[in-house]
């Protein structure tokens, strides 16, 4: 294959996962700080120009809080959105803002990314979250938060969970009561391991095939969870 016919295929491609996205659907930009902070917020997916740029509405300014100041021209941006006729893909990709604009509304132009990513939620994917949940053990319950999730598992973290006992085979209950307005969903689980860590423990925890409806679901509102992370 020639060089060109290449670059050809790579654009077609580039075209046809960037195509995916609905012009109105709802995705998720994720901001670094030169600090290392991460935040993620949710915006509106408007439209693109093949090879020259992207254009997404300005996230919501009352949301933005300091972060704000990061979105000018020059800075990278991850994009994420949820493909709607696709149960559980993900079209992500890597990008610069070009330029900020005020008329016809506040939008932001993209630089075209050079690798759009098409990625089944089905697959080993794992989001970072900071997901407020519940550990059901036995008849005791842990207040918990969920570091991240994949289809078929999660870190979860537990505060002051020393005395926690656990056994390798112990079936564990998760119950996470108000996610992005997803509310009462309940995941089961068994323990893979578990090590002690400042302040608490920190348990991987592998999904039951019974929780696989409500772990997708959960999925589906990580991709566009909206929050504030310090590395």
């Amino acid at each position: 294959m020639s060089a060109k016919s290449s670059q050809i295929e790579m654009a077609e491609r580039l075209n046809r996962n960037l195509g995916l996205l609905q012009a109105g659907s709802k995705v998720t930009i994720d901001i670094t700080t030169p600090a290392g902070q991460k935040s993620k917020h949710r915006t509106t997916f408007i439209g693109y120009l093949p090879k020259q740029y992207i254009l997404i509405q300005y996230p919501d300014s009352s949301k933005l809080g300091n972060f704000g100041q990061y979105l000018k021209q020059g800075a990278g941006v991850t994009v994420r959105g949820l493909i709607e006729g696709h149960e559980g893909a993900v079209v992500a990709f890597v990008s610069t803002i070009m330029q900020t604009l005020q008329i016809p509304s506040r939008i932001i132009v993209l630089s075209f990314p050079q690798s759009v990513i098409l990625q089944s939620l089905r697959s080993s994917m794992r989001i970072d979250t900071d997901i407020v949940t519940k550990v059901k053990v036995g008849n005791e319950y842990w207040q918990a938060s969920m570091m991240d999730v994949s289809v078929s598992g999660c870190q979860v973290f537990i505060g002051e969970g020393e005395k926690l006992v656990l056994a390798s085979d112990k079936k564990i209950e998760l119950v996470i009561e108000d996610f992005q307005g997803l509310s009462n969903l309940n995941l089961t689980a068994e323990l893979c391991n578990n090590k002690q860590v400042a302040n608490g423990i920190s348990l991987g925890l592998k999904f039951l095939p019974e929780s696989k409806e409500a772990v997708v679901k959960l999925m589906h509102h990580a991709v566009t969870y909206e929050g504030t992370e310090t590395s």
